[in-house]
């Protein structure tokens, strides 16, 4: 141990590790005490540690803030918005820490007799909407699919019994599921196909409200360029960037949840994407063509700006230019990446810090978020209170210009078919331009009339549009809306099927129970179909 800056009275207390009678502190903070009043220069040991502290602190503070985020359906919460303060040296040390309430092998309740409160207001909430699915009692509603539970049900069925809410409770999953233990017991075979995710369920839900830190919320910063991320799966994305190990699945699964939404859309635009245009690799030749800019066109065939080969992937990663911080680095730099999402709800909502690791995949990049959507801001007024709309604001956006130096985030609470009449947002650009659609709904009985204005004017721009599905069966329904409305008028530049990087936990309707789905489980991508311009030359008399 090296003394040269180390009082004589300090190397005897640790030498001796003798324990202080006027005080209850250990020998090892009373030295850190000691040596920081007496053995630093003036000012600096406290300035040191108040650094320290605070980046210790705003790093804990933002894991509680992550682990809060995600509500009791296991969905991104509406209603408890994050606040997230750009300077961590401003944000004071806190007072007390949080108590461990469940301990890891202590997470399973019954959701009535959970020792969350807001868990058994869950369960008061699910009694009180969702209905049995038992065979014997009558439709509530239309099948969505065949896969459905309402329908195994008969709609006409003479001896069939009235809807009940649930009330049972199964002792495997926690959760009321039957509307008695005898329709529990005669359609058990049934139940046991989701018996195990429920559970699941009811451990992760229990375990974002134990009280326990999350590491798994702890985000790694921008690394050097060489270093290439492998997107192959989740582990090899986040062991090339050099994410904090995580070790148990609870974990993995919890951490994904929130990471999903800019992992799933870097995974698509990066030049290492395991979407390519080899066999199984589902990229079609449209979309390469779309995305890395290569034409299989030659010859006779003359391309129009509107047609021309649109390299997105080409601008998110440039060619180096030479650009240094002095004077003669200076180098004039490209226009934002505009990633139009649409329809956005939950993905609004994420911390910033979430974003963020999306510019960290793209080098000498600039992105500009553009949320747009009726419920883009629904119950963040107090985080965000929304403008006024003026002649210089007439959609009332709401911009957040000091997310980083890479991204800006802008937040319209508006329909996007408004947004495009009123040309807001033209030109629209391929090389630069992108539409991410997170769980639209396109095709769901509910939704799918919110969208016919607006499918014909995003194919309009030529724009990628990428979308993500809670389920398969969600996904092909929208594929099938979509080619039913559209048919003739659109490329699909990305086969539909599982995304790699979906969220690995599963969430619950709470006004169906046996509804189950998973964030973004499937992605595809289509664009306005392109027509190829040739000139022949015409015959002269």
């Amino acid at each position: 141990m090296s003394t040269k800056y180390t009082c004589q009275r300090c190397l005897n207390l640790l030498r001796s590790g003798s324990k202080s009678r006027s005080s209850a502190e250990g020998p090892a903070r009373i030295l850190r005490r000691r040596l920081s009043a007496k053995c630093a220069p003036p000012g600096k040991a406290l300035q040191d540690q108040t650094k320290t502290q605070s980046a210790s602190y705003a790093r804990r503070s933002f894991a509680k803030q992550a682990s809060t985020l995600l509500d009791t359906h296991g969905r991104i919460a509406k209603d408890e918005p994050v606040e997230i303060s750009s300077s961590a040296a401003s944000t004071p040390p806190p007072k007390a820490t949080s108590r461990v309430l469940l301990q890891p092998n202590n997470l399973f309740h019954p959701f009535s007799q959970s020792p969350s409160p807001e868990i058994r207001r869950r369960a008061a909430f699910i009694k009180q909407h969702a209905y049995c699915p038992h065979p014997n009692h009558q439709q509530t509603r239309l099948p969505i699919g065949p896969d459905d539970p309402e329908a195994r049900k008969s709609a006409v069925r003479l001896n069939s019994e009235p809807p009940v809410q649930v009330d049972f409770e199964c002792p495997d999953c926690g959760l009321p599921v039957y509307c008695s233990e005898e329709h529990w017991a005669d359609d058990y075979e049934s139940h046991l196909e989701i018996c195990d995710t429920l559970r699941e369920i009811n451990g992760d839900d229990h375990d974002l409200r134990s009280g326990r830190f999350f590491p798994e919320f702890e985000y790694p910063g921008p690394q050097m360029e060489e270093a290439l991320v492998n997107m192959t799966s989740w582990d090899t994305f986040l062991y090339t960037r050099e994410f904090t190990a995580i070790n148990e699945d609870r974990s993995m699964r919890q951490a994904t949840r929130l990471l999903t939404y800019p992992v799933t859309l870097g995974s698509v635009l990066h030049e290492l994407s395991p979407y390519n245009i080899r066999k199984g690799g589902r990229l079609t030749p449209e979309g390469l063509k779309s995305l890395s800019g290569e034409s299989k066109f030659s010859g006779s065939s003359i391309s129009s700006p509107t047609n021309a080969p649109q390299a997105l992937r080409y601008t998110l990663h440039p060619p180096r230019s030479g650009a240094g911080l002095d004077i003669k680095g200076l180098r004039p730099n490209p226009p934002p990446v505009r990633i139009f999402i649409l329809g956005a709800r939950a993905e609004s909502s994420l911390p910033r810090e979430v974003w963020v690791q999306l510019t960290h995949l793209f080098h000498r990049v600039a992105f500009h978020l553009i949320f747009i959507g009726p419920e883009s801001m629904a119950n963040r007024d107090h985080e965000f209170p929304l403008p006024e709309r003026t002649p210089a604001n007439p959609f009332g956006a709401i911009v957040e210009d000091r997310i980083s130096h890479q991204m800006k985030i802008s937040t319209f609470v508006e329909y996007y078919h408004t947004l495009h009449k009123a040309g807001h947002f033209h030109p629209y650009d391929p090389y630069f331009d992108c539409f991410m659609l997170f769980h639209p709904g396109l095709g769901h009985p509910a939704s799918s009339h919110e969208w016919e204005e607006t499918l014909p004017q995003l194919l309009e721009t030529k724009v990628p549009i990428l979308v993500t599905g809670y389920t398969e069966w969600d996904m092909q329904r929208d594929v099938k809306w979509v080619e039913e409305k559209m048919a003739g008028e659109l490329d699909i530049l990305m086969e539909p099927g599982e995304n790699r990087f979906r969220s690995l936990r599963w969430d619950l309707n709470d006004l169906d129970p046996q509804d189950i789905s998973c964030g973004n489980w499937g992605i595809w991508a289509f664009r306005g179909k392109r027509y190829e311009t040739t000139h022949k030359d015409s015959e002269t008399e």
